[in-house]
């Protein structure tokens, strides 16, 4: 069978979800325990809403000087739920991913209730347990690049990503990979505290370190401009070399946790190939 004619009741998976008066730190804990990167809300069994790890980073700014206890799943701005069936098809989860670009579907159950989730890492899966053609990464890759500099000021950098709505920017040296910024990396000005409250020890002592910026307040923040893209940037590459199998690539993102990886030849940065990349091409 085509895998693209699978049924979603083959990938289907059983999300976490919270209940409406779990609190914000307790969600967090939640997503770091389960290393997740959402929560369905869940309201006398039906989805009411998801809280991701970037809604989280948001919802801090909102706070003033209400305090972190108190904020609660229902607090968060809903996101808008997108839903279909386990007789639905892998092709129209993808279509429907690609049209509103999201990461997730929610599964309902004939009466609404909470059936399951599929997300963009359950259909690249559904490659690597079936039969399909030999694909290239070359094949799907992205060549048109955003990329950084490790010189670059890191305000720069966080232009590029909310200018081109990408979740991730490859930082290069003479054509070479040499590391990648996400958002993860911009850690917000009020976490330390908010840290040092609820996460492990192992979290306080990394943002010790590093630099945050408001998402969309940056302007605001001027004594982060001696910072550069250097001092945030991850520098544990996992790439791909363009002739490879696009299986090898799923692996290596399923493996490692990723969303894409840079794609080299000749270890020369010539492209990126992502999730969505993958989840595009089982649209056609």
């Amino acid at each position: 069978m085509n895998v693209k004619n699978l049924k979603l009741s083959e990938v289907i998976s059983n999300p976490v979800t919270v209940g409406p008066n779990t609190t914000l730190i307790k969600a967090r804990e939640i997503l770091l325990k389960n290393k997740i990167k959402r929560v369905i809300v869940v309201d006398k069994r039906k989805p009411v809403g998801v809280i991701t790890e970037k809604d989280i980073a948001k919802k801090i700014y909102e706070l003033g000087t209400q305090s972190i206890k108190s904020v609660r799943a229902v607090d968060f701005k809903p996101r808008t739920i997108f839903t279909l069936t386990r007789d639905n098809s892998v092709q129209e989860c993808a279509k429907l991913m690609k049209r509103h670009r999201i990461n997730s579907v929610i599964i309902l159950n004939d009466d609404k209730t909470l059936d399951g989730i599929v997300t963009k890492t359950s259909l690249m899966s559904s490659y690597l347990t079936k039969e399909v053609t030999s694909v290239k990464v070359s094949k799907i890759m992205k060549r048109k690049l955003i990329t950084v500099t490790p010189s670059d000021p890191i305000l720069y950098v966080e232009s590029l990503l909310l200018k081109y709505g990408i979740s991730g920017i490859i930082v290069k040296q003479n054509q070479v990979p040499v590391g990648m910024i996400t958002f993860r990396d911009f850690v917000p000005a009020k976490i330390p505290q908010w840290i040092a409250e609820s996460a492990d020890p192992k979290d306080v002592q990394e943002y010790k370190f590093k630099k945050g910026l408001k998402e969309n307040h940056s302007n605001e923040l001027s004594y982060l401009f001696p910072f550069h893209a250097t001092d945030i940037m991850s520098t544990k590459l996992v790439t791909i070399e363009m002739d490879k199998d696009v299986k090898i690539a799923i692996t290596r993102m399923i493996k490692h946790n990723i969303s894409g990886l840079p794609v080299v030849k000749n270890s020369k940065l010539v492209g990126i190939i992502t999730k969505s990349d993958i989840v595009n091409e089982l649209c056609e």
